[in-house]
C-alpha cells in the first residue's frame, strides 16, 4: 500500500472509485476542471492510496484559512478494515495542522450510517447546533 498526494492525473481513477461508493455524492463541481481548481487551491491536502498503481482510496481536504473541510473519503470495498481510511484522514489532518488549521469539518449524507459510525469511531462528534444551507450562485436552485 502506498500513500501520496492526489494530482489531477489521478482524476479518472478517483472518479471511478467515487462513482462506485454508495455514500459519495458527485456533482458538477467534481468535473475535471472543478477538481483541478480544488487541488491547485489546496496543494498537498488531498491524498490517494494505491495498490500496484491502482487507486484504492481517496480523500480531499481544503480550508478557508480558519476551518478545514474533508470530502470524498472513499476506500474500495476489498481494502476496507485495513486502516486505509484512518491513515488518509490522519494525513489530511496533519497537513491541515501544518497550515495552522486545528478544527475541521466533514459533511456526511444523513442516510450514510456507515460513514457516521466511522467518523464517530475516530472521535469526531456530530453537530446538532447548526444546519447546513446551500445555494447555487445564479440559479436559485438547491441541489
Amino acid at each position: 500500500m502506498q500513500y501520496r498526494s492526489m494530482t489531477i492525473k489521478d482524476y479518472e481513477d478517483v472518479v471511478q472509485l467515487w462513482s462506485e461508493m454508495e455514500g459519495v455524492k458527485l456533482c458538477e463541481a467534481d468535473s475535471l476542471a472543478g477538481i483541478d481548481k480544488y487541488l491547485r487551491r489546496n496543494p498537498g491536502l488531498s491524498f490517494v492510496a494505491t495498490d500496484a498503481e491502482k487507486v484504492i482510496g481517496t480523500i480531499m481536504a481544503g480550508h478557508d484559512g480558519k476551518r478545514g473541510y474533508i470530502q470524498h473519503l472513499a476506500v474500495a470495498d476489498q481494502f476496507r478494515r485495513e486502516g486505509v481510511a484512518s491513515q488518509l484522514v490522519s494525513m489530511c489532518l496533519e497537513s491541515l495542522k501544518a497550515e495552522g488549521i486545528l478544527k475541521s469539518h466533514v459533511m456526511i449524507l444523513s442516510s450514510n450510517e456507515l460513514a457516521k459510525r466511522f467518523w464517530r469511531n475516530l472521535g469526531w462528534e456530530p453537530r446538532s447546533d447548526i444546519e447546513l444551507y446551500s445555494y447555487i450562485n445564479g440559479s436559485g436552485q438547491n441541489t
